[in-house]
């Protein structure tokens, strides 16, 4: 049995970075950028959030100009990551990846963002995983399920003995296109798709959520 992980609002929340980046970037082009738009880039790559952004803005550039633009959305970015530490971990994260070890549970992430290495090292994290999949490893974007089956193919298993935990309803679509179980991070509400719903990782234990999302 394995584990596969995104990374933003499941493991950290790295939101709020990828907001004042996104701000920043739209303000410099001359329009405002809200936190309910940056909602609606969940789980999205970055290439087709510049996209949505410069659609929202009614900005036309070129293809060569939109990869500036992501070059310079990305330092600023860094700059903020780069202040990462431990504390930055979601609620009961750090103690759910030590049970997995424990229990000798396979642990992967499965994430779009090409930053998520130096996110794992920051809050020091990444020693946890067996396999990382990003957003630098991967061609297409969630709903697709590339980067999960990728994830369970670095594990050596079968969708089917994977459980994905997602924040988002594109992660969450991908993981079950992909065959996998899948396990939302927030509001049941809104993360309907999943087999199974929690608030965060305190307290979880791993054959018992393994239970749950069988019988779902």
């Amino acid at each position: 049995m394995g584990c596969i992980f995104d990374l933003d609002g499941v493991i950290v929340d790295t939101a709020k970075y990828h907001f004042q980046a996104w701000k920043q970037l739209a303000n410099d082009l001359g329009f405002d950028f809200s936190e309910a738009d940056n909602e609606k880039l969940k789980g999205v790559s970055r290439a087709e959030s510049l996209n949505l952004i410069l659609g929202w803005g009614g900005v036309q550039v070129s293809e060569a100009e939109k990869l500036h633009l992501m070059e310079k959305k990305n330092r600023v970015y860094l700059d903020l990551i780069n202040e990462m530490n431990p504390s930055e971990i979601l609620p009961g994260v750090a103690e759910f990846l030590e049970h997995l070890t424990q229990n000798q549970i396979a642990i992967a992430l499965g994430s779009a963002s090409k930053n998520a290495e130096i996110i794992l090292e920051k809050v020091e994290l990444k020693h946890y995983f067996q396999v990382l999949i990003d957003g630098n490893k991967v061609s297409k974007s969630k709903p697709d399920p590339e980067v999960f089956l990728k994830g369970a193919e670095g594990l050596g298993l079968a969708p089917e003995n994977c459980i994905v935990f997602e924040d988002a309803e594109k992660g969450l679509e991908a993981a079950k296109a992909g065959g996998f179980y899948a396990i939302g991070v927030g509001d049941p509400a809104v993360l309907f798709e999943a087999d199974y719903c929690i608030q965060n990782f305190e307290g979880q234990d791993i054959h018992d959520l393994f239970n749950k999302v069988k019988k779902a």
